[in-house]
């Protein structure tokens, strides 16, 4: 038999059950709040958890932690129209800007992307060079919300294997000194080294910048006056095998980076060509570097999607037309532009009333002489 339905006394309302209590929905707390003296809304918290802003920023391929650090240090990063501290935290719904640009933050990481690159020489691996010189970042393909970083730097007459990722706690961890990082080369010299020579530079010799040494060194053979060796060091230095070749009056002919910590150049890589790593490749990467990997499932991809990842592509260049003077740039300077750029200056239209056409402005006919109006005549 089915229960009476309890009706509310006149006068007096219905006490809740503690059942009924626990079925009722609370009502939604407002996402934003209203300053009185501007009228600008800001979001407050929403109850999801709040993260550093510098790890976010990270996380979204603008550079490592220490770089983002110093970023919101200069007072170039802004939420919710204020000035960022450092150690600031975010929740979902700031808005962040970034020299006045907005930025799309990422509270829950997604996996990384990785690019191996086989540079040729002529190449600089630099994003803005006054010189206008071919530049690797020149053929990278575009990613929604995020950048490419380079995993260390070869110079303009180095060629080898080049790494560029969308994660900036994995570039770091690659390239931070703390963490030494192998990096393997092969070298051609214009001569030949003794086998005191080698023992020595195993040791370590005296450079501008300090002490520096191989941690492996091996003659891998050579015709003529040109031979070959494979080197290992654990740093990045600026052209610090060169430098530890020419200590000993010994040229650099050839330089070619083969290896960088797990990462191997693929033969079938030639120069000029580019390789998207699998995502277990990267996930090897991430447990490899010690960074926790997303907790999500991987995104399903199509079977056009799997062989054009795992197929070795020539990148073409972008054409990026030259800055004109005074024009501000994607990263919120202004340079004066490059030598050959123009600046084109457009006539200014008249800002008057429009007039209109009068029939005195039509010119009178002329009149004709005497013999054109006898001409034709019989």
């Amino acid at each position: 038999m089915a229960r009476p339905f309890r009706q509310q006394r006149a006068g007096g309302a219905a006490k809740a059950t503690p059942r009924s209590a626990a079925r009722s929905t609370p009502r939604s707390a407002p996402t934003t709040t209203v300053n009185p003296e501007d009228g600008s809304e800001a979001p407050v918290n929403t109850g999801a958890p709040i993260q550093r802003l510098h790890k976010l920023l990270a996380l979204s391929g603008r550079g490592s932690r220490r770089d983002m650090e110093e970023l919101i240090a200069n007072g170039r990063v802004t939420v919710n129209g204020q000035v960022a501290q450092v150690g600031a935290g975010v929740w979902p719904g700031d808005v962040v800007r970034v020299d006045d640009r907005p930025v799309f933050l990422q509270f829950e990481p997604e996996l990384p992307k990785v690019l191996i690159y086989h540079k040729p020489d002529g190449e600089i691996v630099s994003a803005d060079d006054p010189e206008g010189r071919a530049s690797v970042f020149d053929k990278l393909p575009r990613v929604k919300n995020a950048k490419w970083i380079a995993v260390g730097r070869l110079d303009i007459n180095t060629s080898g294997l080049l790494i560029f990722t969308t994660s900036g706690e994995l570039a770091n961890h690659f390239m931070h000194p703390r963490f030494e990082v192998e990096r393997e080369y092969a070298v051609r010299v214009f001569g030949e080294l003794t086998d005191e020579q080698m023992l020595q530079l195993k040791s370590g010799i005296e450079l501008e910048d300090g002490p520096a040494n191989f941690d492996h060194i091996q003659a891998t053979g050579g015709e003529g006056a040109n031979h070959w060796y494979q080197v290992i060091l654990r740093e990045g230095r600026n052209r610090e095998v060169r430098r530890l070749f020419e200590a000993f009056q010994l040229p650099v002919s050839r330089l070619m980076r083969v290896r960088f910590g797990p990462i191997n150049l693929p033969s079938r890589l030639k120069r000029g060509m580019m390789l998207a790593l699998e995502p277990k490749e990267v996930l090897n990467l991430l447990e490899w570097a010690g960074i926790a990997a997303p907790k999500g499932p991987l995104k399903q991809r199509s079977a056009r999607e799997i062989e054009k990842a795992s197929t070795a592509f020539t990148p073409k260049a972008r054409k990026i037309a030259p800055p004109r003077a005074g024009e501000r740039q994607a990263d919120g300077v202004t340079r004066p532009g490059r030598p050959d750029a123009k600046a084109v200056v457009k006539p200014s239209k008249p800002t008057g009333p429009r007039r209109v056409r009068q029939s005195s402005d039509i010119p009178a006919p002329k009149p004709q002489k005497r013999s054109d109006r006898n001409r034709g005549r019989g």
